[in-house]
C-alpha cells in the first residue's frame, strides 16, 4: 500500500506516458510484457514524478500498427497485438485530495479524503471522502463530519448540461454510467427536488423514490408536492406519479393525479391551464386557459379562452413572430360576449366586443433606408368596460392606431413615408380613420453651392430649398355606421405642397439673422356649403365635387442673440453662502409678411334663431382635406424674450471650487405679436410662462395667456387697450394652468444597487421577440401588481396637482364667468411590516368634490408565495380581488383567485362617486 498527503494526481485503466505528477494504476500496466527497468515492487504503484515513463501503445486501436524500422528508419508493420484489460476506460479519471490519497494495489482501489475532486470525461464529483474501484469501475462518495459533529462536504455530482446533485452518498460506475444517490437534493430551474433515493440511467434520466418538489429555497420548505415517484428528464420534464400537497411539512387533503413540470426554456406545445375566478355578474368562471402552439424558430401562437357560468364567454388569439436582425412583431385578436342578467328579464343586456392589437418593428439594420412599423390598438368602445379590470387601461378612453412604412433614397435628399391611421374615442364613440396618407419630402438642397470650393462663401450659395408633398385621406364618423351605406361618401381628400427657402447669414458679433420664404399650396375635391335652416333651427350642408386649389405665401426675418450677466456678491469673501447670481436672456424679434390670399373662400353664416348669436365666418373648405388657410393679410412682429436664473453657493462637498450651482427658474419669458397692417385688434395676446425644480424635488410650472384688450358686457373685444383705461397692467389674464408635482420615497434597505438584475424567468431567451418580453412583463404587472412589489422601500408617495382656468360668457352673454378644472392626484405605498405592504392610488376632484378613480392594493410576502388584494371601492365599476400564488414563474397557473366585480349597468360609466352596494 502507499499513502501519499496533499497529492494530484490522475490515472488511467490503460497505460499510458504521463508527464507532471499523473499517477498510473496498475491493471492497464498488467496487459504490456514485463519490462524490468520500470516494475515497481509487487505492492505498490510509483506516482509518475519518480522518473518511470510509461508507455501510450497501449492507446492505439488492438491490431497492426507502424513503427519505424532501427535498421533502415523506414516503417515496418508491428504484428504484435496487445488485448484490452476488462476493466479497462476509455477516458481518463483525474483525482485529486487536499488531505491524503491511498492507494492499495492488492484491492485496485483508491481512497481520497477531504476536498476530494474527481473529474471524468464531463462528470465531476466532489465530496468529503471517495473510493475508487478500479476492479469495478464504481466510485464511492460519503460526507464527513466537522468537529461539532456536522456533515460537511457533502458530495455534490456534475455533469455538463445538467444542475448539479448533493446528496449525504452516492455510487456511481465509469462503465455504465449509472448511479444510484441517497438523500439527494437538486435545483430544476426554479424548483428544488428532495428524494430519499435517487437512480442515475443510462440515457440520464434519474428516477426518485420518496421525492418532494418545491419551489421554496428552505428547508424544510413551506410547502412541497410529496409524491412517491418522480422521474427526471435533464433539461426537458420532471414528472411526477399521484402526490398531494404538504404545508410546513403537514400532509394536506389536496391531491393531484399526476403532475408535468417542463424544465426547458423557449418553445414548448403544450397545454395552458385555466384559473379559477368567481365573478358577480359572470358566474363561476375558468380563465386564461388554453393551448400553446410552438411553430419553429420564428413563430409560435397563444389561445387562450374564458368561459362563465352565467353564459360569458371570451376568445383570444396572440400570435407572435420574431426573426433576429430582420423583424419582430405580435398580435392579439379577442373577441368576447359578456351577458348580464336573466334572459327571461327585462333587465337582460348582452354585449358582443371584439378587440384587435397589433405591434411590428423591422431591424434598423435589415434594409438599410427601408423601415416599416404598426401599432393597431383598435376595437369596439365597450370592450375595456365589460373585459379589462386594470384601472389604468379602463380609465383610457382613446384608442390610437399608426401603420408606417418609410424609404430614404440614400445619397440624395430624397424621403417618402406612407402611412394610415386611427384615432377613437370610446366615450364619444367618435372614431377618425386616415387611410392613406403620403408624405414625400426632399430635404434642403443648396443649389447655388458649387461642389468643391475654396475661400468664403458667397451668400447666394447659402441659399437652401427644400419640397414636401402630403396627400391625406380620412373619414369622421361615429362607430356605429362603419360601412354604412353612404360611408365611403363621407372620406374627406387633400393634397399640400410645401416649398420653403431659407438663407443662412453668418452672425454679426453676437446676433444671428435668418431670412426665410414659404409658398405653400393645397388641392381638395370638394366644397362645402352651410345655410341655415330657420324653419328646423339648423344648418343644412352641400358639398361641390371638382378639383379646387388654395395657396398662402409668408416672407420672414427672424433675429435671436443671447445677453449673460452675473451678480456677484461678497468677492473677498469666499465663505459667504451666496456668491453669485447669473441671469441669462435670449430674445428673439421677426418680422413676417403673409398677402391675403383665401378671402374668397370665407362667407358668413348664421348658426341658430337668437338675435344675440352673431354670424359665424366659415370656408368652404373647413374639414376636407388639411383644411383652410386662414384668411386676411398679415404682416407684424412677433417678439419673445426667455430667461434663465441661476445662483451659486457655498459648498463644503466640492473640495475644489467650494460652490454649487443652483437654479432658480429654469425658464421664464413673454412672447407676444403686433400685426402692423391690420386696421383693428393690432396687438396680439401676450404668452407667458415659467417652470422651476426646487430642492431638486418640486416641479413648477405655470403658463397664461393676457388679453390686452378691453371687453364690453356682451364679452365682445373693443379696440382698446386696457392701460388706456388708466390701468397699470398689461391685460386681462383669460386663461393659466398651472402643475406642481413631487415624489418621495425611502432610501432601500440593501443600499443602492449597482446594476438591476433580473429573475430568471424574465431573461431573453435565444430567439424570443424583446417586445414581446417587454409587454409580457407589463402585461404581469397588470394581472399581479402584487408580484412586483419592492419590499425593501418602506414608503413612497408620488403627489401631482393640476389648476386650468378659462374666463369666457356665460350662455345669455350677460356677465364674464370663470371655468376652473383642477386636480389632485397621489399615489404611493408603506411597508406596515416587513411583510406586509399597502399601496394606494386616487386623486380628489374638485369640481363634484369627491374622489377619482380609487385602487387600494395590500400585499403579503410569504416567502416562496404571495398574496395580494386589490380593492376598487369607487365609481361605475367595483371591485375586490384577492389572489395567492407562488412567486416562481414554473408555477405561476398555480393560484387561488377570488374576484368579485360591481357593475352599474345602467348608471353613467364616467362616474366616479359611491361605494360597494
Amino acid at each position: 500500500m502507499l499513502f501519499l498527503a496533499g497529492v494530484h494526481s490522475s490515472f488511467r485503466v490503460c497505460a499510458q506516458k504521463t508527464t507532471g505528477r499523473d499517477a498510473v494504476l496498475p491493471a492497464a500496466a498488467d496487459t504490456l510484457p514485463p519490462s524490468p527497468d520500470r516494475l515497481p515492487p509487487p505492492d505498490i504503484i510509483l506516482p509518475a514524478d519518480s522518473g518511470a515513463a510509461q508507455s501510450s501503445d497501449s492507446l492505439r486501436p488492438a491490431g497492426n500498427t507502424t513503427a519505424p524500422s532501427r535498421d533502415t528508419g523506414t516503417l515496418s508493420q508491428d504484428t504484435t497485438h496487445v488485448p484490452y484489460s476488462k476493466d479497462t476506460l476509455d477516458a481518463p479519471v483525474k483525482f485529486q485530495a487536499e488531505d491524503s490519497v491511498t492507494l492499495v494495489v492488492p484491492e485496485k482501489k483508491i481512497y481520497l479524503y477531504k476536498g476530494a475532486n474527481v473529474d471524468y470525461k464531463d462528470i465531476n464529483l466532489k465530496a468529503g471522502k471517495v473510493m475508487l474501484d478500479q476492479a469495478t469501475q464504481v466510485v464511492d462518495a460519503h460526507y464527513i463530519k466537522d468537529s461539532a459533529d456536522e456533515k460537511t462536504e457533502l458530495p455534490v455530482f456534475t455533469q455538463q448540461g445538467q444542475e448539479p446533485l448533493e446528496s449525504d452518498s452516492m455510487l456511481y460506475n465509469f462503465k455504465s454510467t449509472r448511479g444510484k444517490i441517497y438523500n439527494t437534493v437538486t435545483q430544476q430551474g426554479e424548483g428544488f427536488l428532495y428524494a430519499d433515493q435517487a437512480k442515475k440511467q443510462k440515457d440520464n434520466s434519474i428516477d426518485n423514490a420518496e421525492a418532494i418538489f418545491t419551489t421554496c429555497d428552505e428547508y424544510p420548505p413551506h410547502f412541497a408536492f410529496h409524491a412517491k415517484k418522480v422521474k427526471i428528464i435533464p433539461n426537458k420534464l420532471l414528472i411526477s406519479g399521484p402526490a398531494n400537497v404538504e404545508i410546513m411539512e403537514i400532509p394536506t387533503p389536496l391531491f393531484i393525479p399526476f403532475a408535468i413540470f417542463p424544465l426547458t426554456h423557449g418553445q414548448r406545445t403544450g397545454i395552458l391551464p385555466p384559473t379559477y375566478e368567481a365573478a358577480q355578474q359572470k358566474g363561476i368562471g375558468l380563465t386564461n386557459g388554453g393551448y400553446y402552439f410552438g411553430l419553429g424558430d420564428y413563430f409560435d401562437l397563444t389561445v387562450r379562452g374564458d368561459i362563465y357560468s352565467y353564459g360569458s364567454w371570451a376568445l383570444n388569439l396572440n400570435p407572435r413572430y420574431f426573426k433576429r436582425y430582420h423583424y419582430s412583431g405580435s398580435m392579439m385578436l379577442s373577441i368576447a360576449t359578456t351577458r348580464f342578467g336573466d334572459p327571461q328579464t327585462s333587465d337582460f343586456t348582452r354585449s358582443r366586443d371584439f378587440r384587435i392589437m397589433w405591434s411590428h418593428s423591422m431591424d434598423s439594420k435589415a434594409r438599410p433606408g427601408v423601415t416599416f412599423s404598426a401599432s393597431v390598438n383598435a376595437g369596439t368602445s365597450t370592450y375595456n368596460q365589460y373585459n379589462v379590470t386594470d384601472p389604468s387601461i379602463r380609465l383610457n378612453n382613446t384608442l390610437s392606431s399608426s401603420i408606417a412604412f418609410s424609404k430614404a433614397w440614400q445619397g440624395s435628399p430624397f424621403n417618402l413615408t406612407l402611412s394610415a391611421n386611427h384615432n377613437q374615442n370610446t366615450s364619444t364613440r367618435q372614431v377618425n380613420i386616415t387611410l392613406p396618407e403620403a408624405a414625400f419630402t426632399m430635404n434642403t438642397i443648396y443649389p447655388f453651392q458649387p461642389k468643391e470650393y475654396a475661400g468664403t462663401p458667397k451668400w447666394y450659395e447659402k441659399i437652401g430649398i427644400g419640397y414636401s408633398l402630403n396627400a391625406r385621406n380620412s373619414v369622421d364618423f361615429i362607430d356605429t355606421t362603419l360601412l354604412k351605406p353612404g360611408f365611403f361618401d363621407k372620406f374627406q381628400t387633400g393634397i399640400q405642397h410645401q416649398v420653403p427657402i431659407s438663407l443662412t447669414l453668418p452672425p454679426l458679433g453676437p446676433v444671428t439673422v435668418s431670412p426665410s420664404v414659404s409658398y405653400t399650396e393645397r388641392w381638395y375635391t370638394k366644397k362645402m356649403y352651410r345655410t341655415f335652416d330657420a324653419k328646423h333651427n339648423r344648418l343644412d350642408t352641400t358639398y361641390d365635387k371638382g378639383l379646387y386649389t388654395a395657396r398662402e405665401m409668408t416672407m420672414g426675418l427672424s433675429v435671436s442673440s443671447a445677453v449673460y450677466g452675473m451678480f456677484q456678491f461678497n468677492k473677498r469673501n469666499r465663505n459667504a453662502k451666496v456668491q453669485a447670481i447669473r441671469h441669462v436672456m435670449r430674445p428673439s424679434l421677426s418680422l413676417s409678411y403673409k398677402p391675403d390670399m383665401n378671402q374668397q373662400y370665407y362667407y358668413n353664416v348664421k348658426v341658430d334663431t337668437s338675435a344675440l348669436t352673431p354670424y359665424q365666418r366659415v370656408s368652404v373648405f373647413d374639414g376636407i382635406g388639411f383644411g383652410p388657410f386662414s384668411e386676411g393679410r398679415y404682416g407684424g412682429i412677433s417678439f419673445g424674450i426667455d430667461n434663465n436664473l441661476e445662483m451659486k453657493v457655498f459648498s463644503k462637498k466640492d473640495t475644489a471650487t467650494h460652490s454649487k450651482k443652483i437654479k432658480l427658474l429654469d425658464g421664464f419669458g413673454i412672447n407676444g405679436g403686433y400685426n402692423l397692417v391690420a386696421d383693428s385688434f393690432q396687438l396680439q395676446p401676450f404668452s407667458v410662462y415659467a417652470r422651476t425644480l426646487l430642492f431638486d424635488k418640486i416641479n413648477i410650472s405655470a403658463s397664461g395667456t393676457v388679453d390686452p384688450y378691453v371687453h364690453d358686457y356682451t364679452g365682445r373685444m373693443i379696440d382698446k387697450y386696457v392701460w388706456e383705461q388708466g390701468r397699470f397692467s398689461l391685460g386681462e389674464l383669460r386663461n393659466g394652468s398651472i402643475s406642481i408635482s413631487t415624489s418621495f420615497k425611502s432610501p432601500d434597505k440593501k443600499g443602492k444597487k449597482e446594476e438591476d438584475t433580473q429573475d430568471e424567468t424574465d431573461q431573453l431567451q435565444p430567439g424570443q421577440n424583446p417586445l414581446d418580453l417587454q409587454q409580457e412583463q407589463m402585461r404581469r404587472m397588470q394581472e399581479n401588481p402584487g408580484d412586483f412589489v419592492d419590499f425593501d422601500i418602506p414608503w413612497s408617495i408620488n403627489l401631482s396637482y393640476s389648476l386650468n382656468f378659462t374666463k369666457t360668457r356665460t350662455p345669455d352673454y350677460k356677465r364674464d364667468t370663470t371655468i376652473f378644472a383642477q386636480s389632485l392626484n397621489f399615489n404611493g405605498d408603506f411597508s406596515l411590516t416587513p411583510k406586509w405592504k399597502i399601496g394606494l392610488s386616487s386623486g380628489f376632484d374638485f369640481l363634484n368634490k369627491r374622489l377619482t378613480y380609487t385602487t387600494v392594493n395590500i400585499t403579503r410576502d410569504l416567502h416562496c408565495w404571495r398574496m395580494s388584494i386589490n380593492i376598487v371601492p369607487l365609481g361605475f365599476y367595483k371591485s375586490f380581488n384577492i389572489t395567492l400564488n407562488p412567486t416562481a414563474g414554473i408555477l405561476h397557473d398555480l393560484r387561488i383567485n377570488r374576484r368579485r366585480q360591481f357593475y352599474d349597468v345602467f348608471g353613467n360609466p364616467q362616474s366616479t362617486g359611491g361605494g360597494f352596494y
